[in-house]
């Protein structure tokens, strides 16, 4: 299923370049993420990092879960649990489950998150300034750290926040973490 989703989220991030009339080039300088990166992700020859996608989410003005949303077919009210998009980020340990996809009109998502022991996800800027964000953890350890204030949530604690600049998402362990996020659009 990845490959499909890497040919889908490619050729996605292609249109967008392409809307925008942005070369490789003016890519490469809006988001920092190198061409040649670029341009294997756009050719489906790697994955990009959730770093990386998240840049490009910034530069393209929408969350990850509205862009993983435009690959796939039209969303429906009720969402299998066999249906929902996975998506994973093997360099850092990271999958995401969109549990309930954003859908025109609904400006709040739901968001599966689960992070090995030791992993880590560093977002250099939301993809949307002003960005709520409900952070539930379901099982293990999660630290979050937003505007330099690290916060360790355990089992049943939830964080809320609306993001502004850098976030860090780290599981210190011993376990692997696994939590909900409820995103809101401003």
């Amino acid at each position: 299923m990845g490959d499909e989703v890497d040919v889908r989220l490619g050729a996605r991030l292609a249109e967008l370049r392409a809307e925008r009339g942005w070369s490789l080039g003016e890519l490469a300088e809006r988001s920092g993420v190198s061409r040649s990166t670029l341009s294997r992700t756009e050719r489906a020859e790697i994955s990009p990092t959730a770093s990386q996608l998240n840049r490009l989410c910034a530069v393209y003005g929408r969350t990850m879960s509205q862009l993983l949303s435009e690959i796939e077919p039209e969303p429906a009210l009720l969402v299998r649990a066999a249906d929902q998009a996975i998506w994973e980020d093997t360099s850092s340990g990271f999958v995401r489950r969109s549990v309930s996809p954003p859908h025109a009109g609904l400006r709040g998502e739901l968001v599966e998150g689960r992070l090995a022991s030791g992993a880590a996800v560093d977002y250099d800027r939301p993809p949307v300034p002003g960005l709520e964000q409900h952070i539930w953890v379901l099982d293990g350890t999660l630290e979050v750290t937003a505007q330099d204030v690290v916060q360790r949530l355990g089992a049943g604690d939830c964080l809320r926040l609306r993001v502004w600049g850098p976030t860090r998402f780290r599981c210190p362990g011993p376990e692997a973490v696994r939590y909900a996020l409820v995103v809101v659009l401003p």
